[in-house]
């Protein structure tokens, strides 16, 4: 149907799920993922997301959207290594590495920002 509706002209653009990122040691990482299966890391040019990676994604934005709306904003500890802020649609989140013992979905954000960034963006991480 997506390719239907190009063919006629029309341009469709899908919303953005998430931009994420990441401060701490090391150097700042941004991820800005557009459900069109997109990434864009550290503001460079769009490159191409795996499938597997896309899925994780869009759960991800769908898991978090509850937290997204409560506006989570968990302060950052002494002993953390990194922080994180993901910035949704329905609101922002801020959490640290320390919070991700406790809750599962933040943990599966800072293992999509790893794979991400290695995988689809080619940085060490």
């Amino acid at each position: 149907m997506l390719a239907a509706l190009t063919a006629c002209g029309l341009d469709v653009q899908l919303p953005d799920l998430f931009l994420l990122t990441r401060t701490g040691q090391g150097s700042k990482l941004t991820l800005l993922v557009n459900d069109s299966g997109t990434i864009r890391c550290n503001g460079g040019k769009t490159k191409q997301l795996s499938s597997s990676l896309l899925i994780t994604a869009r759960d991800l934005a769908d898991n978090l959207s509850g937290d997204a709306t409560r506006h989570l904003d968990l302060p950052s500890g002494s002993s953390a290594t990194y922080d994180f802020t993901i910035r949704l649609q329905q609101g922002t989140i801020r959490f640290s590495d320390r919070d991700t013992a406790r809750h599962p979905y933040l943990a599966q954000a800072e293992l999509f920002a790893l794979q991400a960034a290695q995988q689809a963006c080619g940085l060490s991480g």
